[in-house]
């Protein structure tokens, strides 16, 4: 069988975009292929590199965003949601990278008092916050960490102390948009004694919309990454820590896993705009949610409507609540905890096209009882892929089929001996 992949983040000396990044590629990320990423952001300038470097004697890696020369323009959530939307990423990637501003932009409308379409990212939404979320998004998938049955935990997050300069003056620490965002996505801050800022906005950001909070997992450890922040300070390593192997509780024999808690959250709404459902499809996934679909209802006045159906953990139930009745016109939301079992899934990335102009497309395996496996490719990588190539979609998922069966030949779920 495969590995189903772990990892825990180790944030009780701070987090930030930049050291989330450099723990991924320190812990064997491609930084090749995180250059190719940011570089398919249209920003003309921008780009990554990393350094070997060291914090009170350990040694680390420090990611460098190299920033455009030229003045950046002033941000709103659609004009980055409309850069990684047209930059080449998987659509697991994708997801996470638009997730990220997304919950950037409503901890900054909460703090504001302002609508999330009017919020304007300036420190968060310049090009090294692109390079840093983009970045980590693509090197956490290399990683297997955007599988759907990896396992992300987090420590708490070191809180800093003291004030920082920002865009609208002098503010405290921890800044205001962590502290929403630590309390919208149920994770937990740690003092620590520190000085200064420790844990930035798009660092919890990036920790809501990857991992959950929790201990180290069970697991054999194959990596660890160490990703350094910019000061080096003298009381204790300034570095956010990895650690990154396969989960040791799974069998060796493909088939439904236990039983586990799941909150289903759900809502019935029958006035809102058709155009505005997608939106509040992708803040309820940027909330915390695994998934989320509506289907199609009538109302006891014969209106048609939508009930939403969200899945999450229960941790996350609050944010998820508070996203549908700040993105739709609901009066009222319910969830009930249920249980549920499912099959291994990974994902596995295959090459299409022609010679010297592949391209890569994103196959989910899943394997159920006795090892029989299924695999399909992702729709919207599929349409990305056809798009780049002039193919048809049928063509695009039948060449990726192709291409992984004739890669594994066994299945990329194959029992392991004894």
């Amino acid at each position: 069988m495969a590995e189903l992949r772990a990892a825990y983040l180790d944030c009780t000396a701070g987090v930030a975009g930049d050291m989330l990044l450099g723990a991924l590629l320190d812990a064997g990320a491609d930084l090749a292929v995180v250059r190719t990423a940011v570089r398919s952001l249209g920003v003309p300038g921008l780009d990554v590199e990393a350094e070997q470097t060291r914090r009170c004697g350990l040694r680390c890696t420090r990611a460098v965003v190299i920033t455009p020369a030229a003045d950046q323009p002033t941000r709103g959530l659609a004009e980055v949601l409309a850069a990684i939307a047209a930059a080449r990423l998987s659509a697991a990637a994708t997801r996470v990278a638009a997730g990220t501003f997304q919950l950037l932009a409503d901890a900054e409308a909460a703090v504001h008092g302002i609508p999330t379409e009017l919020v304007q990212f300036h420190e968060v939404g310049a090009a090294d916050a692109l390079a840093d979320v983009v970045g980590t998004a693509v090197a956490a998938e290399q990683l297997g960490l955007l599988a759907d049955d990896a396992l992300l935990t987090c420590s708490a997050l070191a809180a800093g102390s003291g004030s920082a300069r920002g865009a609208h003056g002098t503010i405290p620490i921890p800044a205001p948009a962590v502290l929403q965002i630590v309390a919208d996505h149920g994770l937990s801050l740690t003092g620590g004694n520190l000085a200064g800022e420790r844990t930035t906005p798009t660092g919890a950001a990036l920790i809501a919309a990857l991992a959950t909070p929790g201990s180290l997992p069970p697991m054999m450890v194959d990596a660890v990454g160490s990703g350094a922040g910019h000061r080096d300070n003298p009381e204790r390593p300034n570095i956010t820590r990895l650690v990154i192997g396969c989960r040791t509780e799974s069998g060796a024999v493909p088939g439904p896993g236990p039983a586990e808690p799941v909150t289903v959250v759900e809502t019935t709404v029958d006035d809102l705009d058709p155009e505005l459902w997608p939106g509040v499809l992708l803040a309820v996934r940027a909330a915390g949610a695994w998934d989320c679909w509506t289907t199609a209802t009538v109302g006891r006045h014969g209106r048609p409507g939508q009930v939403l159906t969200a899945l999450c953990t229960e941790q996350v139930r609050p944010a998820v609540v508070d996203a549908l009745f700040r993105h739709s016109t609901t009066l009222g939301v319910r969830w009930a905890l249920w249980q549920r079992t499912t099959l291994p899934r990974i994902t596995v990335p295959v090459p299409v096209g022609p010679p010297g102009a592949e391209q890569e497309i994103t196959v989910k395996v899943a394997a159920g009882p006795g090892g029989q496996q299924t695999a399909k490719p992702e729709l919207a990588d599929a349409e990305r892929v056809a798009q780049a190539l002039g193919w048809p979609v049928r063509r695009v998922c039948e060449a990726a089929l192709s291409a992984y069966h004739r890669d594994h030949p066994a299945g990329a779920l194959a029992p392991q001996g004894n």
